[in-house]
């Protein structure tokens, strides 16, 4: 339980329905408490509106009833303290590698009024920020440059660019080979080792979820809601070998158990 002085991101007996009256009803009595700085995963089956969760929580969607809380405000609108990276990179073709990691400092409040006077500093942070994460002597690429991996890297540090008090992320490594998957998992778990920003990410991979939350949360089924709560009380930073343990292994056992309970619930 997050005690409620504690809590940065929270949902409270949130619905939200598509279309109207009639329109399908995504999620329902829907509550959520995540920590300042915590890392927190989501999982649940195809259709429990895990994403509709992340458009809840940035302000992208309105919810029908209950209150969505982040940093001490009711969410209105659209929030300017997130930074977002999605199953596909979406880094704009025309632009290089640095190009597309300054992007959001030239459209983001306040960074936009003053970019160009800025830029050289920004630049720098850019550098670094692609050298942490192994793309060095990649900036003046362009993505169809780069593998699937270095143009997800790429995206992770587009959404970090402006230091986000929020990271959302919506199955960010899911379109990508395993191997690779798990170097980014890695690169994700340094960041934020380094940062540590609060972060929601929605993931169908358990070990993923494992391997990188504080805590996972899993939904129901349609109308979605969490159904669970699950600490991981594994010592950070934690690597590969850790996922062949009995104690990670049994909190994956779980969770797939929970999920599929949840699936065939009516």
């Amino acid at each position: 339980m997050v005690d409620a002085a504690a809590r940065f991101v929270s949902l409270e007996r949130v619905a939200l329905r598509y279309g109207g009256a009639g329109g399908t009803l995504a999620v329902s009595g829907l509550d959520l408490a995540i920590r300042r700085g915590e890392f927190a995963a989501v999982v649940g089956p195809s259709g429990c509106g895990k994403s509709t969760l992340m458009k809840l929580v940035t302000g992208l969607a309105p919810a029908s009833e209950g209150a969505v809380i982040v940093g001490g405000r009711e969410v209105s609108g659209p929030l300017k303290i997130v930074g977002m990276a999605f199953q596909n990179p979406t880094l704009l073709p025309w632009r290089t590698t640095l190009e597309n990691v300054l992007l959001p400092l030239e459209i983001v409040s306040p960074y936009k009024a003053t970019f160009r006077r800025d830029r050289e500093r920004h630049v720098a942070r850019a550098r670094a920020l692609l050298a942490t994460v192994g793309l060095a002597g990649f900036e003046d690429k362009y993505p169809w440059q780069l593998s699937g991996g270095m143009q997800q890297r790429a995206s992770l540090c587009r959404a970090l660019i402006h230091e986000p008090e929020l990271l959302m992320l919506d199955e960010p490594f899911a379109a990508l080979d395993a191997f690779t998957r798990e170097e980014l998992w890695a690169v994700l778990q340094d960041l934020w080792l380094e940062r540590r920003f609060t972060c929601i990410l929605v993931t169908h991979d358990l070990r993923e979820a494992v391997y990188l939350a504080d805590t996972v949360h899993v939904m129901s089924a349609r109308p979605g809601r969490i159904i669970e709560t699950r600490a991981v009380p594994l010592p950070r930073p934690r690597d590969l070998e850790a996922s062949f343990t009995p104690a990670f292994v049994d909190i994956v056992h779980a969770l797939r158990e929970r999920i599929a309970a949840a699936r065939t619930a009516t």
